[in-house]
């Protein structure tokens, strides 16, 4: 980044602003040009000061986060990080300012929390070099509750990765998604307790089952488990039957859970009848494990840099040479399915 990026800090409580503003303030290519208490002060801001990026608290007295960021989309689209509460009601608002257009979330800290708001200041850089034109809405509309391919008789498993813009990327491939779709097992970085309600949110708007996974689910046709976030990695095995295994070991490239740890276990279990997919995300995670994927025979998918909100995971795994097909995000869903029931050879 040529310059630093230069960041505007909206939460109504003054401890708050002066913590998130002491976090991003020991990053040499992150400055803070200001501070607001409300909607109306951040207005007035952004108008004077032109930031590159906003950090956005979602309770505020007089018109609340998401109502603001509504706003700005409409108004002056740039990219806003939220700052949201670990509670469910938070979580849940966080999750639809990740639909409305926000870049990415971060969690308020706990108490005695070692590292509070330890990735801001990466997810701000990010923001600042994004080429997302945050004004793309995911429409929230259910598919119709009908099959489209007997998945019967590929017997696939469908693995998804992503990050930071994942909130709308999987909203719009799940939404491809028929009532019978092959088992699929994904890994989003997301705070814990988002996971959940994730987890629930997708479920309203897709036409299969999606559930956050728990150790020992089996996997099932038309049944789609999320990895929660926390302290566990999700991985897939076959213990008696294909099912989700939730394991206790330390962070994969920065991250619990961690989509290597899911792709490589998808490669053990189901080597050719597999299909791998990366999509939108800051770092690496995932691109050494899709290329475990294709080397076990999976077909494997990546999301194109013009629809990533962040080009970071798909590029470093196209450039791995793990990437089979690169696909806008809009043809991901349906090439999922086709590569589903595609094949039937050499499976029993």
């Amino acid at each position: 980044m040529a310059s630093p990026a230069r960041v505007l800090v909206v939460d109504d409580s003054p401890t708050m602003r002066g913590l998130i503003t002491a976090v991003l303030s020991q990053d040499p290519d992150v400055t803070v040009i200001g501070q607001a208490g409300d909607a109306m002060e951040a207005r007035a801001a952004i108008k004077q000061l032109n930031p590159d990026v906003v950090t956005l608290d979602i309770e505020m007295p007089n018109m609340n986060g998401l109502e603001f960021l509504e706003k700005i989309m409409k108004l002056r689209p740039m990219p806003v990080i939220m700052v949201s509460t670990m509670t469910h009601r938070g979580a849940e608002a966080t999750l639809a300012a990740l639909e409305i257009g926000a870049f990415d979330c971060v969690a308020k800290p706990q108490p005695g929390e070692p590292r509070p708001f330890g990735e801001l200041a990466d997810k701000v850089k990010a923001a600042a070099r994004s080429q997302h034109r945050y004004h793309s809405v995911v429409h929230t509309q259910p598919v119709p509750q009908t099959a489209v391919a007997d998945f019967r008789v590929g017997r696939k498993i469908v693995a998804i990765g992503s990050s930071t813009g994942g909130v709308e990327a999987l909203i719009a491939v799940l939404q491809k998604f028929p009532r019978n779709c092959p088992p699929t097992v994904i890994t989003q970085h997301m705070p814990p307790t988002f996971t959940k309600s994730f987890a629930e949110r997708l479920n309203r708007l897709c036409a299969p089952v999606v559930e956050e996974a728990t150790d020992g689910a089996r996997l099932e046709i038309g049944k789609i488990y999320l990895a929660p976030g926390g302290d566990r990695h999700l991985q897939v095995s076959n213990v008696n039957a294909p099912c989700c295994r939730l394991v206790e070991r330390a962070p994969v490239n920065g991250h619990r859970p961690s989509v290597d740890v899911l792709f490589d276990s998808v490669a053990e279990l189901a080597g050719r009848n597999a299909v791998g997919v990366i999509l939108t995300g800051m770092g690496r995670d995932g691109a050494s494990g899709l290329l475990k994927m294709r080397h076990a025979g999976a077909r494997t998918i990546g999301q194109n840099e013009k629809t990533c909100v962040v080009y970071g995971m798909p590029r470093v795994a196209h450039e791995l040479g793990a990437v089979e097909h690169q696909l806008p995000l809009t043809s991901i869903g349906e090439e999922i399915l086709k590569l589903t029931a595609a094949r039937k050879e050499g499976i029993e």
